[in-house]
């Protein structure tokens, strides 16, 4: 079954994410900032991550980058960035730097489940092809 880790730091949006990817029949975890979400990633190597930017004590793009140079062995695990921060300059650093993709809110969860699917089309077309992470 596909894991996806949420990261965002405000419990309600963080409780309906969780909700919406439960119901599309994935398994989920949960972390409340981005130090709670390396830990997570370590530990259990989820298969796609929804992170938030704005963050305590570590910034979404922060955690990206920390398993980007520090985690080799993560580093190819997708990033979706869910925020608010719709300006261009964070859309393309985060793009820039090796995130699937980049999404603001308010949620559209329609949009949030059609790159979900197509990150775990690729995940899939990976393993099949003997290149899993």
């Amino acid at each position: 079954m596909i894991t996806i880790l949420c990261v965002e730091d405000e419990d309600d949006i963080r409780t309906l994410l969780v909700e919406e990817i439960r119901d599309a029949g994935f398994a989920t975890l949960e972390a409340s900032n981005g130090r709670q979400a390396l830990e997570l990633i370590i530990r259990k190597w989820p298969d796609i991550v929804i992170c938030d930017i704005t963050m305590p004590e570590m910034s979404g793009h922060q955690l990206f980058a920390e398993i980007q140079m520090n985690h080799e062995q993560l580093a190819n695990i997708p990033f979706i960035f869910l925020t608010a921060l719709s300006d261009k300059e964070n859309t393309v650093l985060a793009l820039k730097a090796g995130a699937a993709d980049y999404l603001t809110k308010p949620v559209d969860f329609d949009l949030l489940m059609a790159k979900i699917q197509g990150c775990v089309t690729r995940l899939e077309s990976d393993r099949k092809m003997g290149r899993a992470f």
